[in-house]
Protein backbone atom coordinates (compact mmCIF):
# COMPACT_ATOMS: atom_id res chain seq x y z
CA UNK A 1 0.00 0.00 0.00
CA UNK A 2 1.13 3.03 -0.94
CA UNK A 3 1.74 6.01 1.58
CA UNK A 4 -1.13 8.38 0.27
CA UNK A 5 -3.67 5.11 0.42
CA UNK A 6 -2.71 4.75 3.54
CA UNK A 7 -2.99 8.42 4.58
CA UNK A 8 -6.39 8.15 3.32
CA UNK A 9 -7.14 4.44 5.04
CA UNK A 10 -6.53 5.94 8.11
CA UNK A 11 -8.01 8.60 10.04
CA UNK A 12 -6.08 11.67 10.34
CA UNK A 13 -5.11 12.57 14.16
CA UNK A 14 -7.19 15.64 14.66
CA UNK A 15 -10.35 13.95 12.85
CA UNK A 16 -13.00 12.90 14.98
CA UNK A 17 -13.31 8.78 16.01
CA UNK A 18 -16.53 7.66 15.36
CA UNK A 19 -18.20 6.41 18.40
CA UNK A 20 -20.94 3.73 18.50
CA UNK A 21 -24.37 4.31 19.91
CA UNK A 22 -23.64 2.51 22.80
CA UNK A 23 -20.47 4.19 23.61
CA UNK A 24 -22.45 7.68 23.03
CA UNK A 25 -25.20 6.57 25.56
CA UNK A 26 -22.85 5.17 28.52
CA UNK A 27 -21.21 8.25 28.39
CA UNK A 28 -24.85 10.08 28.03
CA UNK A 29 -25.06 8.24 31.26
CA UNK A 30 -22.12 8.78 33.01
CA UNK A 31 -22.53 12.79 32.22
CA UNK A 32 -26.04 12.44 33.74
CA UNK A 33 -25.37 10.91 36.58
CA UNK A 34 -22.26 14.10 37.19
CA UNK A 35 -25.45 16.40 36.56
CA UNK A 36 -27.72 14.76 39.12
CA UNK A 37 -24.33 14.91 41.64
CA UNK A 38 -23.77 18.86 40.92
CA UNK A 39 -27.47 19.77 41.27
CA UNK A 40 -27.26 17.73 44.56
CA UNK A 41 -24.58 19.77 45.79
CA UNK A 42 -26.42 22.78 44.88
CA UNK A 43 -29.25 21.98 46.66
CA UNK A 44 -27.18 20.43 49.69
CA UNK A 45 -25.14 24.06 49.94
CA UNK A 46 -28.79 25.75 49.86
CA UNK A 47 -30.07 23.64 52.81
CA UNK A 48 -26.78 24.41 55.03
CA UNK A 49 -27.02 27.90 54.63
CA UNK A 50 -30.28 27.96 54.94
CA UNK A 51 -29.87 25.52 58.44
CA UNK A 52 -27.50 27.96 59.26
CA UNK A 53 -29.27 31.41 58.78
CA UNK A 54 -32.41 29.24 60.89
CA UNK A 55 -30.58 28.22 63.64
CA UNK A 56 -28.36 31.59 64.11
CA UNK A 57 -31.03 34.08 63.53
CA UNK A 58 -34.45 32.16 64.62
CA UNK A 59 -33.01 29.89 66.83
CA UNK A 60 -34.59 27.12 64.70
CA UNK A 61 -32.92 25.10 62.56
CA UNK A 62 -33.88 22.21 60.28
CA UNK A 63 -34.11 18.83 61.25
CA UNK A 64 -31.98 15.90 60.05
CA UNK A 65 -29.46 18.16 58.03
CA UNK A 66 -25.97 16.06 59.68
CA UNK A 67 -27.55 13.38 58.61
CA UNK A 68 -28.76 14.16 55.46
CA UNK A 69 -25.18 15.54 54.71
CA UNK A 70 -23.84 12.73 55.83
CA UNK A 71 -25.81 10.15 53.35
CA UNK A 72 -25.30 13.35 50.52
CA UNK A 73 -21.74 13.06 50.60
CA UNK A 74 -21.59 9.30 49.62
CA UNK A 75 -24.26 9.50 47.09
CA UNK A 76 -22.68 12.79 45.50
CA UNK A 77 -19.16 10.68 45.27
CA UNK A 78 -20.54 7.08 43.66
CA UNK A 79 -22.51 9.36 41.27
CA UNK A 80 -19.89 11.50 40.01
CA UNK A 81 -17.06 8.90 40.12
CA UNK A 82 -17.85 7.13 36.57
CA UNK A 83 -17.82 10.68 34.53
CA UNK A 84 -14.43 11.61 36.70
CA UNK A 85 -12.87 8.08 35.81
CA UNK A 86 -14.06 8.68 32.12
CA UNK A 87 -12.83 12.70 32.08
CA UNK A 88 -9.15 10.94 33.57
CA UNK A 89 -10.24 12.99 36.89
CA UNK A 90 -8.85 10.20 38.96
CA UNK A 91 -5.82 11.28 41.37
CA UNK A 92 -2.57 9.26 40.35
CA UNK A 93 0.86 9.45 40.50
CA UNK A 94 1.72 9.36 36.46
CA UNK A 95 5.41 10.62 36.35
CA UNK A 96 6.78 7.07 36.03
CA UNK A 97 3.54 5.93 33.48
CA UNK A 98 4.15 8.84 31.24
CA UNK A 99 8.01 8.25 31.04
CA UNK A 100 6.98 4.45 30.22
CA UNK A 101 4.56 5.46 28.13
CA UNK A 102 7.19 7.79 25.72
CA UNK A 103 10.14 5.26 26.23
CA UNK A 104 8.20 2.06 25.67
CA UNK A 105 4.78 2.66 24.11
CA UNK A 106 4.17 -1.01 24.44
CA UNK A 107 4.75 -1.23 28.21
CA UNK A 108 3.13 1.87 28.74
CA UNK A 109 0.08 0.47 27.20
CA UNK A 110 -0.02 -2.45 29.13
CA UNK A 111 0.69 -1.06 31.84
CA UNK A 112 -2.26 1.38 31.57
CA UNK A 113 -4.16 -1.74 31.01
CA UNK A 114 -3.29 -3.16 33.91
CA UNK A 115 -4.11 -0.26 36.01
CA UNK A 116 -7.63 -0.02 34.75
CA UNK A 117 -7.96 -3.66 35.42
CA UNK A 118 -6.84 -3.15 38.85
CA UNK A 119 -9.24 -0.10 39.18
CA UNK A 120 -12.41 -2.35 37.88
CA UNK A 121 -11.15 -5.07 40.63
CA UNK A 122 -11.33 -2.68 43.06
CA UNK A 123 -14.70 -1.44 42.00
CA UNK A 124 -15.69 -5.01 41.93
CA UNK A 125 -15.00 -5.63 45.19
CA UNK A 126 -16.66 -2.78 46.79
CA UNK A 127 -19.73 -3.45 44.43
CA UNK A 128 -19.28 -7.08 45.83
CA UNK A 129 -19.72 -6.15 49.42
CA UNK A 130 -22.43 -3.11 48.87
CA UNK A 131 -24.95 -5.30 46.86
CA UNK A 132 -26.11 -7.12 49.92
CA UNK A 133 -25.83 -3.75 52.55
CA UNK A 134 -28.58 -2.93 49.37
CA UNK A 135 -30.52 -5.23 49.81
CA UNK A 136 -30.15 -5.57 53.95
CA UNK A 137 -31.12 -1.77 54.06
CA UNK A 138 -34.15 -2.31 51.48
CA UNK A 139 -35.42 -5.14 53.16
CA UNK A 140 -35.10 -4.04 56.77
CA UNK A 141 -36.34 -0.62 56.14
CA UNK A 142 -32.84 1.09 57.45
CA UNK A 143 -32.89 4.65 58.19
CA UNK A 144 -30.94 7.67 59.87
CA UNK A 145 -32.24 10.19 61.76
CA UNK A 146 -34.67 10.12 65.15
CA UNK A 147 -37.82 8.73 64.77
CA UNK A 148 -40.22 11.70 65.11
CA UNK A 149 -37.86 14.67 64.13
CA UNK A 150 -36.63 13.38 61.05
CA UNK A 151 -35.48 9.89 59.44
CA UNK A 152 -34.39 9.17 55.87
CA UNK A 153 -34.19 5.62 54.15
CA UNK A 154 -30.52 4.49 53.47
CA UNK A 155 -31.14 1.92 50.70
CA UNK A 156 -31.57 4.91 47.90
CA UNK A 157 -27.43 5.81 48.84
CA UNK A 158 -26.87 1.83 48.99
CA UNK A 159 -28.46 1.77 45.65
CA UNK A 160 -26.62 4.92 44.07
CA UNK A 161 -23.12 2.96 45.44
CA UNK A 162 -23.84 -0.09 43.38
CA UNK A 163 -24.95 2.22 40.25
CA UNK A 164 -21.89 4.15 40.78
CA UNK A 165 -19.61 1.24 40.98
CA UNK A 166 -21.03 -0.57 38.15
CA UNK A 167 -20.92 2.20 35.74
CA UNK A 168 -17.24 3.01 37.23
CA UNK A 169 -16.21 -0.69 36.48
CA UNK A 170 -17.65 -0.19 32.93
CA UNK A 171 -15.78 2.63 32.27
CA UNK A 172 -12.44 1.08 33.67
CA UNK A 173 -13.08 -1.84 31.52
CA UNK A 174 -13.60 0.49 28.65
CA UNK A 175 -10.39 2.20 29.16
CA UNK A 176 -8.39 -1.03 29.60
CA UNK A 177 -10.07 -2.10 26.28
CA UNK A 178 -8.68 1.31 24.57
CA UNK A 179 -5.13 0.67 26.07
CA UNK A 180 -4.79 -2.83 24.96
CA UNK A 181 -6.29 -1.63 21.15
CA UNK A 182 -3.75 0.91 21.58
CA UNK A 183 -6.22 4.04 20.85
CA UNK A 184 -6.41 6.92 22.91
CA UNK A 185 -7.16 7.29 26.32
CA UNK A 186 -7.73 10.89 28.24
CA UNK A 187 -4.85 11.76 30.28
CA UNK A 188 -5.09 13.13 33.65
CA UNK A 189 -5.44 16.68 34.40
CA UNK A 190 -2.21 18.69 34.92
CA UNK A 191 -2.21 21.39 37.26
CA UNK A 192 -1.82 24.04 34.93
CA UNK A 193 -4.30 22.22 32.43
CA UNK A 194 -7.70 24.34 31.62
CA UNK A 195 -11.18 22.59 31.98
CA UNK A 196 -13.64 24.11 29.24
Amino acid sequence: MQASERAAAEPSAGAPQQRGVLAVAFEGVLGGLNSIGSAWIFVLTILINTDAFGRKLFSAPINGVPEMIELSIVGIVFLQLGDATRQGRLTRSDGLFKAVQRRWPTVGRLQGALFDLLGALFMGLILYGSVPLLIESYEKDFYVGVDGLFTAPVWPVKLIIVIGCTVTILQFLVFARRYLLGAKVPEPLDADHEVD
